[in-house]
């Protein structure tokens, strides 16, 4: 990794796998350690669709975005638990349709941190936070979310493939009500999380994720919950919540998943006007 990535593993604990970085394994990236990699290979043990799921998930993200600048034109984003970098990146897709649009990056993992550096050394309308997606208030206040983020302008809020590492405890929904709130008319919520309608794999993945990254790590859920944190928002439909590989397929040849064990499901929804 060179002498960058020396210096943040000697600040870091590479012994225990992190969500951000396995998923960075599972999309072909370089910012991980054998700790993430032996944990991302048993887990498809478990779920040996993991891989694809992930693709497609990315590509998702990327497909929501450039809809929500270009069709709604949205010119700031919040990301929630954003992982590491990779290919088209949220403020790459944005502001490929409009060079000024703002992005601020939330994250717990201090490599994404190192890596936002690095961001902001290039763009000075990106931004990355170390801190717990929970952290509402902390969030908001930062100074650089109140240096890029206009309180009275459209944003939207992006949750994606993050709310299954929130455990119940803390209250998933909520948060997203109480991000939701602080939100204009006119913004938007993007939210998408593994789910499972088998009991098995639920319990199975749940357990596997908790003991591997020693984390408070939520829960595989059902659709049914899914569909409960989009309660009193405005879904974007067609297609509505769905399997996010149907969500405004594009004319590219997306990856297949080969067994469906879990899927990432989700959506995008306008907050609605009071």
């Amino acid at each position: 990794m060179g002498q960058d990535g020396q210096s943040i593993s000697h600040s870091i604990d590479i012994t225990t796998p992190s969500v951000a970085r396995m998923y960075d394994w599972l999309l072909g990236g370089t910012d991980n350690y054998p700790s993430d990699q032996k944990a991302c290979e048993e887990l498809l043990e478990i779920v040996p669709s993991t891989r694809e799921l992930a693709v497609n998930n990315r590509a998702f993200l990327v497909r929501a975005v450039d809809m929500l600048a270009r069709r709604y034109n949205i010119r700031q984003f919040i990301d929630h638990g954003s992982g590491l970098p990779t290919q088209n990146n949220v403020h790459q897709v944005a502001q490929a349709v409009d060079r000024r649009s703002r992005v601020v990056y939330i994250d717990n993992d201090p490599i994404v941190l190192a890596h936002g550096r690095m961001l902001l050394d290039e763009n000075d309308e990106t931004a990355v936070i170390q801190a717990e997606m929970t952290e509402t208030d902390r969030i908001f206040a930062d100074p650089e979310v109140t240096r890029l983020i206009d309180p009275q302008e459209p944003t939207a809020v992006l949750f994606n493939s993050v709310l299954h590492c929130i455990p119940d405890s803390a209250e998933p929904g909520e948060l997203v009500r109480r991000v939701a709130d602080r939100l204009p008319a006119g913004s938007f919520i993007l939210i998408c999380q593994l789910v499972s309608a088998d009991p098995q794999i639920r319990h199975d993945v749940t357990e596997f994720m908790r003991e591997s990254t020693g984390d408070r790590w939520g829960r595989v859920r059902e659709e049914s919950d899914v569909q409960g944190f989009f309660e009193g928002f405005d879904i974007i439909t067609p297609p509505g919540l769905t399997e996010v590989s149907r969500w405004f397929p594009d004319s590219e040849v997306t990856v297949r998943q080969k067994t469906f064990e879990w899927i990432e499901y989700g959506g995008v929804a306008a907050i609605p006007r009071p």
